[in-house]
């Protein structure tokens, strides 16, 4: 099915099933122990073996010496991997570093070995006797530092290109009121609960990968290349995964490791990443460096807009998209963006949860505030005055859908912004200093190809099989939902079967787009089994209304299930699109209200209130996506207050590689959330009229946290994370 026009009335606006706050038809499992993850498929195959992986202890440099024997004689030790013993290996087109090193070393804590045993134990006591000696090479692992070597970004990726619109030097020299600031982010990592895993099994030159990966697709493909194998040797299977982020996107060492572990040993081998291993060995969100001047008339009307962006990666990776939102948030007639990359000899730098927006955003929406302060404006009111209706940068092209202003002032009211003082550090509560704070939510909607295949069994139930991930998002729900409402069948009557690369091809988990783009080949495969049912049963398929488990056209109504009594019917289609998302700008919206209290002696930052307000197309499920934005919102809570991962610019590795040293929020630390959803519909999406929100949830929390600190406190920190070391010393007195 190709969609290409904007969607008119169809089965989906009845909203018997979608659109309505139905439970995760996974929970029961999930809560039970029935949902089986990566490493707990413990009975799929027989006589498992076990797998560890040994990291690189240097960041660059060669492997002088690599010495496995007395590992290989260890008790219980199966088989021995290393770069040798693998033979030539590919790499995926979306691995930046190679997952297995040899000899060469580009990265901390890049594989170099994986041993096999029988049990767990003896894997990993192996793998402490491999004895490995190292040529280090001097590496370049802080961005400060290389931020004057940085270059443009290399690629056919338009997004990647400097942009200029007017003249922004010439009307930012001539503003009357100016701000010209610096911000920075650090790196951080996806700290998902469950760790890259991964069970391999041959049968003969057949490769099975239970596995934990958002894109089953990516992961054949990229798999089949680094093995140098056919695609259509390989399986996987990736019905549950415990949180991912991004950073599960991407073929990683786990899966390569697991697979050359178990062909030399001749056993499936299980292997996870251990997690002291895996900030190093797997990807991050990379630390960024933002200039972003800011130009307006005197009574607050932006004029010149320019946001500079510095981020670092390997030779060949690429930087963090963090000037994004700022081509299309906000109007101005003289504008530039621009991002530089430096190399850097750190772990790859990748996608996590909203990348490009999500950093952008945390200093792009604290810049505004400090310019709405210049101005002598309020911050909401200096924001809906620069709102626009067209991409700033391309005027011609207007919003499908943006009711920015409309998230703000719904926030407003709902979380009492007018009871907000206007001068920082003027309110208190005992010893608490008390602020809060506003923030834009900007994600761009993505529209990716999607397929499915659906099938009415003989009982009447049906079937859904795509390759779409559920990464916690809801996925297996809003699918079953699309289903039911488009065959008239209760929710309870579909059966979802997903992440098995022997299914039709979907969008996968990330970028905020699988939502939108699953359901939407879940729709055209369902047109495809109207279509069968109504021929089977005679009836016109442009008349046929598909309701209450029946099957109706004018007087005459037949049970849905009497179409598949001789045998199952099947429909299988893919969503494709047209230029719609090139016409118009589709993007989602929202706005975060924060409220903090600072204690005036010690600087120790509690939230005590957020409220974000979304405007992102129609909601399928409003509990399930209310999940995802109660989640955003707190990844974004600890961007602001606690996540950094630690560079030792010395050695070139993250010293908090580990649970216990990566910080990150726990209940404690989160209050009451609330979230609202505009109500909405946007017609240039797809036929759903949704779009994502799993991601717009983090964008702008960051900045939120960061202005509710400054009302509260009169202090601006912009450098991220907002800890307690940077307040205490530059505190109002506590008396």
């Amino acid at each position: 099915m190709k969609f290409d026009k904007p969607a008119t009335t169809n089965p989906i606006d009845e909203l018997k099933v979608v659109g309505q706050p139905r439970d995760r038809i996974d929970g029961p499992l999930k809560v039970t122990g029935g949902a089986r993850y990566a490493y707990e498929q413990h009975d799929v195959v027989a006589n498992q073996a076990y797998g560890y992986v040994l990291g690189s202890g240097i960041a660059k440099g060669r492997i002088a010496l690599l010495d496995a024997e007395p590992a290989r004689k260890a008790s219980g030790v199966l088989a021995v991997v290393t770069a040798g013993e693998a033979g030539k290996l590919g790499k995926g087109k979306r691995n930046t570093a190679r997952l297995l090193a040899g000899p060469d070393i580009e990265h901390y804590h890049q594989a170099v070995a994986v041993v096999v045993a029988e049990t767990f134990e003896q894997a990993r006591a192996a793998a402490s006797l491999i004895r490995v000696e190292y040529t280090e090479i001097e590496g370049r692992y802080d961005l400060e530092a290389a931020r004057s070597a940085a270059s443009e970004p290399e690629g056919d990726d338009p997004s990647l290109a400097d942009t200029r619109v007017g003249d922004f030097p010439g009307a930012f020299g001539e503003a009357p009121v100016k701000l010209d600031e610096t911000y920075s982010t650090p790196d951080e990592s996806h700290a998902m609960m469950e760790p890259h895993a991964t069970l391999a099994a041959w049968d003969g030159d057949k490769l099975t990968l239970w596995t934990s990966n958002q894109m089953v697709a990516w992961a054949v493909a990229d798999m089949a290349a680094t093995l140098a194998i056919p695609k259509d040797n390989i399986r996987v299977v990736s019905p549950f995964i415990g949180g991912g982020f991004g950073g599960k996107l991407f073929l990683r060492s786990d899966v390569l490791l697991a697979a050359l572990g178990a062909r030399a040993a001749r056993r499936p081998v299980k292997l996870a990443l251990q997690r002291p291993l895996m900030m190093n060995n797997t990807t991050h969100r990379p630390a960024t460096i933002q200039r972003i001047r800011i130009g307006a008339t005197k009574d607050g009307k932006i004029t010149a807009i320019g946001h500079e962006s510095w981020s670092g990666d390997l030779e060949g990776g690429g930087p963090e998209l963090a000037v994004q939102q700022t081509r299309l948030l906000y109007a101005g007639p003289n504008r530039m963006t621009a991002m530089r990359l430096a190399v850097l000899d750190l772990a790859e730098g990748n996608a996590m949860r909203a990348p490009g927006e999500a950093p952008g955003l945390m200093a792009l929406e604290m810049a505004m505030d400090e310019m709405a302060e210049k101005l002598g404006m309020d911050p909401i009111a200096f924001r809906l005055l620069n709102d626009t209706q067209v991409d700033p940068e391309k005027p011609e092209r207007p919003f499908s859908m943006r009711r920015l202003g409309e998230c703000f002032k719904v926030g407003a009211e709902r979380f009492g912004w007018d009871r907000r003082s206007a001068r920082p550090g003027r309110v208190r509560d005992g010893r608490w200093l008390v602020g809060c704070g506003v923030a834009a939510a900007f994600r761009n909607n993505l529209v990716m190809k999607s397929a499915a295949r659906v099938r009415l069994e003989t009982d009447g139930t049906l079937t859904v099989e795509t390759d779409m991930t559920d990464i916690g998002t809801g996925s297996y729900t809003i699918i079953g939902q699309t289903a039911a409402e488009m065959l008239g069948v209760e929710l309870g009557k579909v059966v979802v079967k997903l992440g098995d690369s022997r299914f039709p091809v979907s969008a996968g988990s990330g970028g905020q787009w699988g939502a939108n783009s699953a359901t939407a080949g879940v729709y055209a495969a369902c047109v495809k089994l109207r279509e069968a049912i109504a021929q089977k049963l005679g009836i016109n398929s442009t008349e046929a209304v598909f309701a209450g488990g029946e099957v109706r056209s004018g007087n005459r109504s037949v049970p849905l299930a009497r179409a598949a009594q001789d045998a199952p019917l099947l429909g299988e289609d893919k969503m494709e699109y047209g230029d719609l998302d090139k016409t118009h700008q589709q993007s989602t919206f929202g706005a975060h209200f924060v409220e903090v209290a600072v204690d005036a002696a010690t600087a120790e930052t509690r939230i005590r209130r957020m409220l974000a307000v979304c405007a992102a197309g129609r909601i399928l499920n409003p509990k399930t996506a209310r999940s995802q934005v109660i989640g955003a919102m707190t990844m974004g809570a600890g961007a602001a207050l606690m996540e950094e991962l630690a560079v030792d610019t010395r050695r070139g590795f993250f010293v908090n590689h580990d649970l216990a040293g990566y910080e990150v929020p726990v209940h404690a630390d989160i209050p009451h959330q609330e979230v609202v959803f505009l109500d909405e519909t946007d017609p240039m999406s797809s036929p759903m009229k949704a779009k994502g929100v799993g991601e717009l949830g983090i964008c702008g929390v960051g900045a939120a946290v960061a202005n509710a600190i400054y009302n509260a406190t009169g202090v601006r920190v912009r450098d991220y994370p907002i800890t307690l070391d940077k307040l205490v010393s530059r505190m109002p007195d506590a008396a």
